[in-house]
């Protein structure tokens, strides 16, 4: 997942916000294969996915051959119908490509008589790459050695996500070699546009033939792999929600300044684009740039309850402030706060970002003119209880009052917050998923990253919803993407105990 939507993209373990609840004694992962063994069932499919690993590799590395792009409508239908096929593939039947006004999905059911379902969300598209910017070719998906992790596949989609995602169908296939049916009945949702912001992804949710599906299910998840060294996990309780847009200026638009590139001599007497669009922006964030400005936009935010400001505040002193920073290349927090209330900060506040400004000439050198167009990418990242809508009102209400009535607001994608309950099915399931396996887990309060599961959460489906799995990988929308198939960490699961947590998920799921 993106990042941006993500993203389920992957973002750094160390950003998002861990709690000190923590299940589980932290064993080795080395050691869950006994606890397997102990029940005949999952011996017996833990064997079946020790004889398929090779086959799971491959069809790992198959699909990343295969780059589904949304944002350059590469390999669009293509891509469905290899999801498609790899779903049923899996066991999956009825599967369908589902058209939308955008890129198709595909959806598919599982049947295995149960009183329980269980529903899981897929993302076939992946993030635009430059083979230039790799050291391993990005479609090829070499395997190669990962210091401190082990063997790892690397290539554009790796873990973002199609690493994860054929992991989970690789415990279908092993349960299936294994002649074991499922615990659960199961619905898979899979869209190709998540990168671009799922801007289709409620019409695929809310389709005749997938709503009443999805509805029976008691909560749904997307597959991640986000082990740290130690082989920790986080329980995300919500992430932020997202909104993904271009603010363009233009000579065109404004009827002042050039329709076209000039020389910049004539900018003594010609009005700037560029400089029209800088003066917009600086009107959306404090003169700091660290903190949104809009009109009204915070007065729909949520302030943290007392339990997340406990969860944070225990995280602050058990963290490692200084690895953090030099994980990411900072040596101070907004404002020099101290950790905590940076903690909190990241949790709880909506932000304004700027991905890029593009506009007149950018190459070597110099090249004296004067632009007619400017554009600035942005991200807005949303808490409870904001919404994407009212982002979108707000920012253009807000332009528009201060006269940037010609400053162009494409907006291009974006989804609502999420919040699941602590005590929901899922996340009971997941905790007590990890707590059977040995792996340490905590709850996190909210990622401060984003995907779509706010589709999942809202009305009219309103079923919990969030991330699960074991495993490593990193590098998600960025070159030398990898995923760990081998594990050389005894804490941190390789592709077939990654599998068998999968497995355990759906018996746990049927339990609680």
């Amino acid at each position: 997942m993106t990042d941006g939507f993500g993203n389920f993209a992957q973002f750094d373990r160390r950003a998002m916000l861990r709690s000190s609840m923590l299940v589980g004694a932290g064993m080795a992962l080395a050691s869950s294969g006994a606890a397997f063994a102990a029940d005949d069932v999952r011996a017996r499919i833990r064997a079946a996915a020790l004889a398929q690993r090779e086959a799971s590799v491959k069809r790992i590395q198959d699909w990343i051959a295969l780059p589904s792009i949304a944002a350059e409508n590469r390999n669009m239908a293509e891509g469905a119908k290899y999801m498609a096929q790899l779903a049923s593939d899996a066991g999956f039947t009825d599967v369908k490509i589902i058209p939308t006004d955008g890129h198709p999905g595909v959806f598919g059911v599982m049947d295995n008589g149960a009183p329980t379902t269980l529903g899981i969300y897929f993302m076939y598209d992946v993030k635009q790459f430059d083979p230039a910017e790799w050291s391993s070719p990005p479609l090829e998906a070499r395997i190669v050695d990962k210091p401190n992790w082990g063997k790892a596949i690397v290539g554009r989609g790796a873990v973002n996500q199609k690493g994860p995602e054929a992991t989970l169908l690789a415990s279908l296939h092993a349960m299936k070699a294994a002649k074991v049916k499922p615990p659960v009945n199961l619905v898979l949702i899979c869209e190709g546009e998540e990168e671009i912001g799922s801007p289709h992804f409620k019409q695929l949710a809310t389709h005749a033939d997938v709503m009443p599906a999805l509805r029976k299910a008691g909560g749904i998840f997307i597959p991640a792999s986000w082990q740290g060294p130690d082989g920790e996990v986080e329980v995300n309780l919500g992430s932020k929600g997202v909104v993904e847009l271009e603010l363009v200026a233009s000579g065109e638009k404004w009827g002042r300044g050039p329709k076209g590139d000039i020389h910049s001599s004539r900018k003594a007497m010609v009005d700037s684009p560029a400089w029209r669009l800088i003066q917009a922006l600086q009107t959306l964030v404090t003169p700091d740039g660290n903190t949104a400005a809009i009109d009204g936009w915070f007065e729909n935010v949520r302030a943290l309850t007392q339990r997340e400001k406990d969860l944070i505040a225990q995280v602050a002193a058990t963290s490692d402030e200084a690895k953090e920073m030099a994980s990411l290349g900072v040596t101070h927090w907004i404002d020099d706060l101290p950790y905590n209330q940076a903690l909190e900060r990241l949790a709880s506040q909506p932000t304004v970002n700027i991905e890029g400004l593009v506009g007149g000439y950018t190459g070597p050198g110099g090249k004296t003119i004067l632009p007619g167009r400017a554009v600035a990418k942005l991200d807005l990242r949303l808490v409870p209880n904001q919404t994407r809508a009212e982002a979108e009102r707000k920012l253009r209400a807000h332009l528009d009052k201060r006269g940037f009535t010609d400053v162009e607001t494409n907006f291009s994608g974006g989804y609502d917050p999420t919040e699941t309950a602590e005590d929901s099915r899922l996340i009971q399931a997941e905790l007590a998923t990890y707590k059977a396996l040995g792996v340490t887990a905590s709850l996190n309060p909210r990622l401060a990253g984003s995907w779509p599961g706010a589709t999942f959460t809202a009305p009219p489906l309103s079923i919990p919803a969030g991330h699960f799995g074991l495993g490593h990988g990193s590098g998600a929308h960025a070159p030398d993407e990898y995923y760990v198939v081998e594990s050389s960490n005894p804490k941190v699961a390789g592709i077939v105990d990654a599998t068998m947590g999968y497995v355990e998920m759906m018996y746990q799921f049927a339990a609680v």
